[in-house]
């Protein structure tokens, strides 16, 4: 009986269009509106290329070699400040609910920490509960408001963390 390889590792060109597909497809299953989202977002089409920067990583996760979810940081759009977003976590049916979620988010905040960021923000949607009750987890506290530009008018939901502890 062959055991499924589960990997996560950095986002390679390949993955920009399978990456896509799941980001895509989570805003139909959850019905998150596509406008102001990362439906719209350009960067989307192009997640590789969004996350070449020394300050920014992206990874996905691959089982058995097809790409069923990712998640990244870069700085905080139009911010003063040492505060990275956690952007693009985004993960197909196939592997939720088995802890990768949470094994991807503790990778993404080691990145941030060792990309020496001082906070790490979060902007997301209320309808994807599991998500929030992760970050809320992780030690997230929620803010009234958005902070930065990140052009997501429909993200309701804004969080951070102190990485310095």
């Amino acid at each position: 009986m062959r055991k499924d390889t589960i990997v996560i590792r950095e986002i390679q060109p390949k993955d920009n269009a399978p990456l896509e597909a799941v980001i895509r497809a989570c805003f139909h299953e959850f019905k998150i509106p596509l406008k102001g989202t990362a439906y719209e977002d350009p960067e989307t089409k192009q997640m590789f290329e969004s996350y070449q920067n020394n300050n920014a990583i992206y990874y996905v996760i691959e089982k058995n070699g097809e790409v069923l979810g990712g998640a990244g940081v870069k700085p905080l759009k139009d911010f003063k400040g040492n505060i990275c977003e956690l952007q693009k976590m985004y993960f197909s049916p196939k592997i939720r609910g088995k802890g990768f979620g949470k094994k991807m988010f503790e990778t993404c905040l080691n990145a941030a920490k060792t990309l020496a960021y001082e906070k790490c923000y979060i902007e997301s949607a209320p309808q994807l509960k599991a998500a929030i009750h992760v970050y809320e987890s992780f030690g997230f506290k929620h803010l009234e408001g958005p902070l930065g530009n990140t052009g997501h008018s429909s993200c309701s939901v804004w969080m951070i963390k102190d990485l310095c502890n």
